[in-house]
């Protein structure tokens, strides 16, 4: 009798997507990977516990910083993303803040693209700044001049998204990449919005990907999770800039941990750093629940980007709609990029602004019954959020004026229901704006 398979190296990505990181080795031969709720682990002997706080045994010491429900997921995502390696936390900011404080600390810099998530210009603006990191904004990523305006000898790393939230203005990964590889620094990717089943970042030149796995690889919303993948294909050793955690010996007369792990050296040394000293734990349990949404990413991505196309088709046509902020559209200013790179659907989260503004918008939201009126996207439910009271509330007028979201802004995260209902969902709400008379 032939022994289940266990390595899934060429296989296809929805045979990846099921199988990667089940092993035998979880037990009892349970075919659904167990749950292991527990804080920590026995050591054999004192030998063995020292192999461990030193790296020489890379077994289990606490599940602050790894836990063996979590490697099925954290192996999972590696090889649908292309990585050498991966490492869970507890939702996609600690993943965020997690990966850029391993590489930037006090008087370093951070150059962004401006239009990212508004979660993630908080912690720019706010968190960052009181441990000494600063971040300059590129507002036009296709302008190679601002990007060397922006990058100083301070700056560790660059920081982007596949798709952008809310306006869906989607970023070539690849002209970026080439900006960072000019000046020897690492490209760090959030691909949260188009998942690794729509693109693949390391593919275009990234070096780390990121995950708010709470998001489309879950697709359940059921659970927070996080996730960083490692690249494993940044010269940290020759980089123009130092990164002492990874090049240097933690002792004199020690071996570093590039020398020691090679490509995965950036996860490798995050988790044991960063991510113990920090905490920024994933419950097991949803570690679990992350794995059974990964099994049918493919499935529901294929949905998502279907529905939403016909929706944002929809949409332009309707008298109340002064703008539909989706590139899958002819006459967006990245048509042209979502044609090549997303084959012209990109993604299932967009915007669109009413014409009537505010008040119009509020009637709109106010008034649909199958649209989820929350802050979450990536769903099996369409959801639907006004940025300019939440997520974007605390910006400036100004600072909202420059990416675009203005008052009749409104962001839809499209989910796995029948186009049709949503369809009548919509029209209804229109109904309501018209009959209000704005």
């Amino acid at each position: 009798m032939r022994p289940p398979r266990t390595e899934w190296d060429g296989f296809g990505f929805e045979t990846r997507q099921v199988h990667v990181g089940d092993t035998e080795e979880h037990g009892y031969s349970a075919r659904v990977s167990p749950i292991y709720l527990t804080a920590g682990y026995r050591f054999e002997s004192m030998q063995n516990g020292w192999d461990r706080f030193t790296g020489e045994n890379p077994g289990q010491i606490y599940s602050r910083n790894l836990n063996p429900t979590h490697l099925v997921a954290e192996q999972r995502i590696a090889s649908l993303e292309g990585g050498t390696g991966a490492i869970l936390v507890g939702s996609g900011q600690a993943a965020i803040v997690t990966t850029l404080l391993g590489l930037a600390g006090a008087g370093d810099h951070i150059v962004s693209t401006a239009t990212i998530y508004g979660g993630t210009q908080s912690i720019f603006a706010r968190t960052f700044p009181r441990l000494g990191v600063e971040t300059t904004y590129v507002w036009d990523w296709t302008d190679e001049d601002e990007w060397e305006r922006a990058i100083t000898p301070e700056t560790k790393l660059l920081f982007t998204e596949t798709i952008p939230n809310p306006r869906n203005d989607i970023v070539d990964i690849a002209a970026v990449a080439r900006i960072a590889a000019r000046h020897g620094l690492p490209l760090i990717v959030d691909n949260t919005v188009a998942s690794p089943y729509l693109t693949r970042p390391f593919e275009d030149g990234a070096h780390i990907v990121l995950h708010s796995s709470t998001k489309f690889l879950s697709g359940h919303g059921a659970g927070l999770s996080g996730a960083i993948v490692d690249g494993g294909n940044f010269d940290w050793a020759n980089s123009s800039r130092s990164y002492p955690g990874i090049t240097e010996p933690a002792v004199p007369g020690g071996t570093s941990i590039l020398e020691k792990h090679g490509p995965r050296a950036l996860e490798v040394y995050l988790r044991s750093t960063i991510v113990n000293d920090m905490g920024p734990a994933l419950s097991p349990l949803n570690s679990f629940l992350l794995q059974q949404g990964i099994e049918t990413l493919s499935l529901r991505m294929d949905r998502h980007v279907e529905t939403t196309h016909r929706l944002a088709h929809w949409l332009a046509e309707q008298p109340e709609v002064a703008r539909v902020d989706y590139a899958g559209l002819e006459g967006h200013p990245q048509h042209e990029l979502a044609q090549r790179v997303y084959r012209g659907r990109p993604g299932s989260v967009f915007a669109i602004s009413l014409a009537g503004g505010r008040d119009a918008a509020e009637v709109f939201y106010d008034s649909l019954r199958i649209f989820s009126r929350m802050t979450h996207i990536g769903d099996t439910r369409s959801m639907i959020l006004h940025p300019a009271t939440t997520t974007h509330v605390g910006f400036s007028q100004e600072h909202r004026d420059r990416l675009g979201v203005d008052d009749g802004l409104l962001r839809l995260s499209v989910g796995l229901e029948t186009a049709d209902d949503l369809i009548a969902d919509l029209r209804q709400a229109f109904d309501a704006v018209r009959d209000a008379g704005l």
